[in-house]
């Protein structure tokens, strides 16, 4: 079992930053498939950014450029810099991870963008 504790969300002006963190139970040391996800209401859970299993990062399309995700093996921490932020990030981010041939979900933060 993995538990996450997403942090960081808030209310931010459009243009501005916040710095979500996930720390997870256990060393994610050995841990490659790891990402952020969002929801948006009315709409599907859609990826974000994530670690492949070779350790590169990918990014949606529309936060390229805007968004970095990092680790931080001794924190047990995945971290997403966010910044630019437009009203279309306003949703709901969650930590996720796969151990052991099973996923895992945080609890998830709000982000709120207001124009």
């Amino acid at each position: 079992q993995v538990q996450l504790v997403e942090s960081g969300g808030g209310l931010v002006q459009a243009g501005g930053s916040l710095r979500l963190s996930c720390v997870a139970s256990r060393s994610i040391f050995s841990i490659s498939t790891m990402g952020w996800y969002r929801q948006a209401p009315g709409k599907e859970r859609e990826l974000v950014a994530s670690f492949t299993s070779g350790g590169t990062a990918n990014y949606e399309d529309s936060v390229k450029g805007r968004f970095t995700i990092s680790r931080d093996n001794a924190k047990r921490t995945v971290y997403l810099q966010m910044s630019g932020l437009k009203p279309e990030d306003t949703a709901v981010y969650y930590c996720n991870l796969v151990w052991s041939g099973e996923r895992y979900w945080g609890q998830g933060t709000q982000v709120t963008v207001s124009s």
